[in-house]
This record gives C-alpha cells, sequence and structure tokens, in this order.
C-alpha cells in the first residue's frame, strides 16, 4: 500500500503537501513563493462558514475541507493565472485529482479529497458564483470496499462487564476512581448499546436521555435528529453514573472532571484502553463498538432498513456493509466446520 507523502516537486506543480496547505507554516519556513488568491480564501471562507451553520459540521471536519481546498487552490493557481474561480474546467479538476494520485496519495483520500471539491463547487453554482459545476462530471478512483473491525459479542461482553468486576472487587476505592469506572462503563454501553457515533454521544445532553421512555434523542450528521431505544444494560450505567458524578447538575452526560464536555479525543482513548484488553488494534475505536451495534442486530435477525433508521445513515446501501461483514463470518465458520467446504488447516 503506498504510504501517503506530500507531493514529490510540488512546488512546479502548484500543490502543496497536506502539512502546508492552508495551514500554519512551521517555525522558519519560507512564506510560499506562490499565495492563494484573496478572493479564491474569500469563497473558501463562505464555504466553511456554511458547513458550520447549516450542516454543523465538527471542527475537525472543517480543518480537513480547508486543508483539501488548499491544496486544490495551489494546484489550480498557476494554471489560472489569478483568473476568477469561474475560469476552472473540467480538466482542472481533473489534474487535481491524477496529480495527487500521481504523488503517492492513497486512493481513499484523493477520493476524499476531490469530494470536498466538489462540495465546494456546488456551494458556488447555488451562490451563483459558478454557472456550472466543472467537477460533475470528473469520476473519483475506484475504491476496494473496506470492511470494518470487527468485534465478537463476548468480546464486547469482556470489555464492558470487566469495568463492572474492577469496581466490585475494589470496594474501598476513593470517589474520583470510582466515577471514572462508572463513566466508562457508561460510554461503553452506550456506543454499543445505542450504536452512536462518537460525536453523538459527545454531544448527548441530560435533556436527551428519557428515562421513562427508555429512549435517546440524538443529534447526527448535519444536525439530522434521531430516537434511538435505551437498552436495560445501558440505563443501569447511565442512571449509576449521573447519580454519582460530582458535576450533577451539569448539561452534557459526559462530563470531565471540571464538569466541562467530554471531547471526541477522550472518548477515543477511553474506548481504546478498554478494547485493547480484549480485541487487536483494528477494532478499537468507538466506531468499533457502533460497527458492533450494528452486525450484533443483523446476526440476531434484525430487518437492515431497521438497523439503517437506528444508525442514521442516509443511504441503505452504507449499511449493507454489516451484512457483508456477517456473510463474511458465515462463511468463515462454515469452511473451518463443513465436511465438504474444501478447507484445510
Amino acid at each position: 500500500m503506498a504510504k501517503e507523502r506530500g507531493f514529490e516537486g510540488s512546488r512546479s506543480q502548484g500543490v502543496k503537501p497536506d502539512s502546508e496547505a492552508g495551514g500554519p507554516q512551521n517555525p522558519g519556513t519560507p512564506e510560499p513563493q506562490d499565495p492563494i488568491p484573496p478572493a479564491y480564501s474569500a469563497a473558501r471562507e463562505d464555504f466553511l462558514a456554511w458547513l458550520e451553520k447549516e450542516k454543523q459540521y465538527s471542527d475537525h471536519t472543517l480543518r480537513s475541507y480547508a486543508n483539501d481546498l488548499g491544496q486544490f487552490f495551489e494546484f489550480c493557481s498557476d494554471r489560472l493565472g489569478g483568473k476568477p474561480l469561474s475560469s476552472l474546467t473540467h480538466a482542472d479538476v481533473r489534474d487535481f485529482l491524477g496529480a495527487l494520485l500521481r504523488y503517492g496519495y492513497e486512493k481513499r483520500s484523493a477520493a476524499r479529497k476531490l469530494s470536498s471539491v466538489k462540495s465546494f463547487l456546488r456551494f458556488l453554482v447555488r451562490k451563483g458564483t459558478l454557472a456550472a459545476n466543472p467537477a460533475i462530471a470528473v469520476k473519483g478512483p475506484r475504491l476496494e470496499q473496506r470492511l470494518p473491525g470487527f468485534l465478537t459479542q463476548y468480546q464486547v461482553h469482556e470489555a464492558i462487564d470487566g469495568r463492572r468486576k474492577t469496581e466490585d472487587r475494589r470496594p474501598g476505592m476513593r470517589d474520583e476512581e470510582r466515577q471514572v469506572l462508572l463513566r466508562e462503563r457508561a460510554i461503553l454501553e452506550t456506543l454499543y448499546g445505542s450504536g452512536l457515533r462518537a460525536a453523538e454521544l459527545v454531544g448527548l445532553d441530560v435533556t436527551d436521555v428519557d428515562f421513562p421512555a427508555e429512549s435517546i434523542r440524538v443529534r447526527g450528521k448535519g444536525g439530522k435528529e434521531r430516537i434511538v431505544p435505551l437498552g436495560r444494560k445501558e440505563k443501569e450505567a447511565l442512571d449509576r453514573w449521573l447519580g454519582y458524578r460530582t458535576h450533577k447538575d451539569a448539561q452534557p452526560v459526559f462530563t470531565n472532571k471540571n464538569g466541562g464536555r467530554l471531547t471526541t479525543r477522550s472518548i477515543q482513548n477511553i474506548v481504546r484502553k478498554a478494547l485493547s484488553r480484549v480485541a487487536d488494534v483494528t477494532a478499537t475505536n468507538p466506531h468499533a463498538l457502533r460497527h458492533a451495534f450494528a452486525t450484533h442486530l443483523l446476526e440476531r435477525g434484525a430487518d437492515l432498513r431497521a438497523v439503517q433508521e437506528l444508525l442514521g445513515h442516509a443511504s441503505l446501501s452504507t449499511t449493507q456493509i454489516y451484512s457483508h461483514v456477517t456473510v463474511e463470518r458465515l462463511k468463515q465458520v462454515y469452511n473451518k466446520a463443513h465436511p465438504r467446504s474444501g478447507f484445510k488447516e
């Protein structure tokens, strides 16, 4: 697999690597010779402001868009010679994608950057800056379907119940330690019990959890809301955490020691630590529990469209990847167990 790197000789191509395009320079780094035209930067800022306000994208996602567009602008600046963005052509966008692939970017990263450019140009069409989107006919690279890291039901139960066993074994632990364990178990139960994304979990407020109705209101991508069930063990874990934590009046469900909202990075660290005891590194991020939520539901007979609704997927095709995971596991079981499978140890 090709390693991602900046463009070699990118100065002559008008393209800069990720670490430079639109981002802060390292101390002592010379100023770029061909800065992004002010009109391009202004259009990018308008687009980012729209994404933040209308789509409610996270800071991390906005930084990715800004960086991708910075690279695109650097690539196009020489070609356009300072002309307005309305001068962009299909060839400009196509050649930008070609340059990304030629200089070592993985197909998936190049496809994401192309998607950023297409979204930006669609925005300019809606604003009336462009008469038509020059990227509309540019096809991204063909991607291999990437199956998510898999957690078995046993691994999930071991990770979650291990937190409870630790608490039970140490009845005399300090309040701070007990709070950490209760919070960690509630995080794991909620990610797995309701199939939330890490950002959705971070955004949960106490008012979103309806204990009597056994449901949670979730704000997903683009600010879309959905209602998901609150399972029995998940409900118990949340109730214990909220009842024991120091900052009982705090609005966020998951708080740090100062009562502020936990960050996505904190959730990632907590989950990785818990799952690393039972799984390999490919299945220790928060999304692995969301994958497990969907996969285990399908394995036990849940309808694919019902799982789509629970996950908040706009397209059924996004959810179907989990059915592929279950089929692959069934094949493995078959190959190892069936006398006529042709499998050899």
